[in-house]
């Protein structure tokens, strides 16, 4: 019987390497591929299924941290990363926390019962990390926020520049010509995300020769439905002549939109509304929500491809960058003279 060792020995690839090949997965060069294909075809070589079924039983896993229950950019980002690992020998450990909770003690707890080769954190407070992260030895990866400044061999970051793309949601209601500008955020004692995108609004409203007002132009709120509209709520009262407010998340603007309406004010006649994520329900919301688009399935395959090269290559840590863009929608309009 023909074995995928005699399969690796005739192509001259690794054990591995052949695996990954009949497991279609994308990690392996064009030449390796076909190279081992064509010795597959020649023996005619069917992998044994028991035996697969068998490694997959006992494969270990991949853990997946995510911070935020009502987050539906991570949300598409889970269902992304649930595709690719579909396509291999590793199963998924999900874990969901509280926006403001430790995930880095969450990681200390589930590697020690459960044992992951590698871990995906989805959004993280880099302060966490900077305190306990040194106990944490296996391979990670900080999706959506950025790492390179923690200096861990073993933490990769694939992230968008939150920062520049809170300045560019404010720079767009500048542009449109508004100056009483709100915004609605996270908590930003605790909240990594939520900081970065208020550094990016203090940077625009500096540009445009402003200063952000705190007690009356900032209002927290967590990121979900409910708490976007219980913030804009209390934004309005507390700032009646408000005319445009930027949102940090797309979840909230919906309830943000929703609570204006319930107060008799339209969006965007009345008051302008920018969200973040740029997800499919702000695209179909009526009106469709201007939005900092997140490439979500760049940051779910980067992620897991660096992972992979971290525990299969023993690759060292990397750090990358994905692009946003800035979605107009219709919920924006300029103010007139």
């Amino acid at each position: 019987m023909v074995t995928i060792k005699d399969i690796a020995r005739e192509s001259g690839y690794s054990v591995s390497t052949v695996s990954r090949v009949l497991n279609r997965r994308n990690d392996v060069s064009p030449d390796a591929k076909k190279k081992i294909e064509e010795v597959v075809e020649r023996f005619h070589f069917t992998p044994n299924n028991n035996a697969k079924q068998l490694k997959q039983n006992n494969s270990k896993s991949i853990g997946v941290i995510v911070k935020g229950i009502s987050n539906m950019l991570f949300a598409n980002i889970v269902e992304e990363i649930q595709k690719m690992i579909e396509k291999t020998d590793y199963t998924l450990v999900m874990s969901y926390l509280d926006e403001d909770d430790d995930e880095v003690e969450q990681a200390t707890l589930l590697c020690r019962e459960r044992k992951p080769i590698g871990l995906l954190f989805l959004g993280g407070n880099p302060e966490f990390f900077k305190k306990e992260f040194a106990g944490v030895d296996v391979p990670c990866v900080l999706v959506t926020n950025r790492a390179d400044k923690l200096g861990y061999a073993n933490l990769s970051s694939v992230a968008t520049d939150d920062i520049a793309a809170g300045r560019c949601a404010v720079d767009a209601l500048f542009a449109a010509g508004h100056e009483k500008i709100g915004i609605l955020g996270g908590n930003l004692e605790k909240s990594y995300t939520s900081r970065q995108r208020f550094l990016g609004c203090q940077e625009s409203f500096l540009a445009h020769g402003r200063e952000i007002e705190m007690e009356k132009c900032y209002e927290k709120a967590h990121f979900s439905f409910e708490s976007g509209y219980r913030g804009m709520n209390r934004l309005v009262e507390k700032f009646p002549d408000v005319t445009a407010v930027f949102v940090m998340s797309d979840v909230m603007a919906i309830g943000a939109i929703r609570a204006l309406r319930d107060r008799g004010l339209l969006v965007p006649e009345n008051i302008s509304v920018v969200g973040f994520d740029g997800t499919t329900l702000a695209e179909y919301y009526n009106p469709k929500i201007a939005t900092v688009k997140q490439q979500y399935q760049t940051l779910a395959s980067r992620s897991v491809e660096i992972l992979f090269g971290q525990i299969e290559l023993k690759q060292d840590a990397v750090h990358e960058l994905v692009p946003f863009e800035f979605v107009s929608g219709e919920s924006v309009r300029a103010q007139e003279e």
